[in-house]
């Protein structure tokens, strides 16, 4: 599958589980007693994290708070995430990628 492709199925699923926590986080502010939802919103986020993990991993941090920087700042050298695909060669943290 293309690399591209790849990319936008894993960012459509992070929106997806950002959108999740949002919309549950919202409810359990006027809920906050309700344990079913509590255990359904600790899953997402852990879900979540492991999606910011898995994009980190192979296209560069979504974030910058997932990358630790050298001097000088680093985060700008990346593409941005919706320049990706325009980059043949995409630096990770200092990690040059193909």
């Amino acid at each position: 599958m293309n690399e591209c492709k790849c990319r936008d199925m894993l960012m459509d699923e992070i929106r997806a589980v950002n959108f999740a926590i949002v919309d549950l986080k919202l409810y359990l502010d006027t809920h906050p007693n309700e344990c079913q939802k509590i255990n359904i919103y600790n899953s997402f986020v852990e879900k979540y994290k492991c999606l910011l993990k898995e994009f980190h991993e192979n296209y560069g941090p979504l974030i910058a708070e997932m990358c630790e920087s050298d001097c000088p700042w680093q985060w700008i050298e990346n593409p941005w995430p919706w320049n990706y695909c325009e980059n043949k060669e995409v630096n990770l943290c200092g990690n040059t990628r193909r």
